[in-house]
């Protein structure tokens, strides 16, 4: 027992005694990761601030300097590591970070996907925060957009967290770029009306509807001859300021236009269909109907 007890207390003192002997490199490691931390927060505020003034887009800017806070933090773990003359360990960590990194880009690509998506919107700018999109079936205004999500409110109120590889990937409709914006009513009218006067008529009643751009005239064509109507569509352009007053000048428009034609007597017909019975279905029928015959 005296001999392992030996073995034990030798061991205990050849670990404090290189404890010792590493603890001035040891605290200066330690140091040298708290001054790093200090050095990257303090770059990272710098370089945000001289980024926004710069760039304008602070989605961008807050991800570059969050990049170079990253480095700088990651090269004073290096530094320290060196410092407490572990150079196997930082050639071993990063070959290990290699392998690491290559199973984490397998196993989350989407995340990644996500992330190189951000960043590239970040830097081309296809939508704002306030605007209105429309992809892939969503429909809104932008209210923040992250590395690697995008919130969008819905026109319902709704707050949507959409990836950002579905905004970069799909085709994206931005309605706030361009300042007017087009109404396509589709109307019909019935076959024994005049053309020409139901043209006249929908022309004056839209002419004052509310957000209306009076310098592009407003445009009436004939489509198709339907089932129980003549149809046409009238292309109205408006002031695009939001999404509810687009829809409130749309709907302005059909009772200016329901209204011009209850006054002069114009008919919306309603949809007809004619049944067409079989000999043998058209004597049963009759017998339902009048079985007295």
């Amino acid at each position: 027992m005296s001999k392992y007890y030996d073995i034990v207390v030798e061991e205990v003192i050849g670990w404090f005694d290189s404890f010792v002997a590493m603890l001035p490199n040891f605290v200066l490691a330690v140091l040298a990761v708290i001054l790093f931390a200090i050095l990257g927060k303090l770059a990272r505020r710098m370089f945000s601030k001289v980024l926004v003034k710069a760039l304008n887009n602070p989605v961008l800017s807050n991800l570059l300097s969050r990049i170079l806070y990253i480095i700088i933090v990651s090269i004073g773990g290096f530094v320290a590591l060196n410092i407490l003359d572990l150079e196997k360990t930082v050639t071993s960590l990063l070959a290990g970070a290699g392998i690491v990194g290559l199973a984490l880009g397998f196993a989350f690509q989407d995340i990644a996907m996500n992330f190189i998506a951000g960043f590239l919107m970040a830097v081309k700018r296809p939508f704002k925060v306030g605007q209105v999109v429309h992809c892939n079936g969503i429909s809104g205004v932008i209210k923040y957009i992250g590395v690697r999500t995008t919130q969008i409110t819905s026109f319902q109120g709704q707050e949507i967290l959409v990836p950002n590889k579905i905004l970069f990937q799909n085709p994206l409709t931005n309605d706030s770029e361009n300042i007017y914006k087009r109404i396509d009513l589709e109307v019909g009218v019935s076959y024994s009306e005049d053309l020409e006067r139901v043209r006249e008529i929908t022309l004056e009643a839209v002419k004052d509807i509310p957000n209306i751009y009076k310098e592009r005239e407003i445009s009436l064509a004939y489509g198709e001859f339907g089932a129980s109507s003549i149809n046409f569509t009238v292309m109205i352009w408006v002031e695009f300021k939001s999404q509810l007053d687009f829809l409130k000048s749309r709907s302005e428009a059909i009772i200016a236009i329901k209204k011009a034609y209850d006054k002069t007597g114009i008919t919306i017909p309603f949809p007809i269909r004619t049944l067409d019975f079989g000999e043998k279905e058209s004597t049963a029928l009759r017998a339902a109907l009048h079985p007295e015959d």
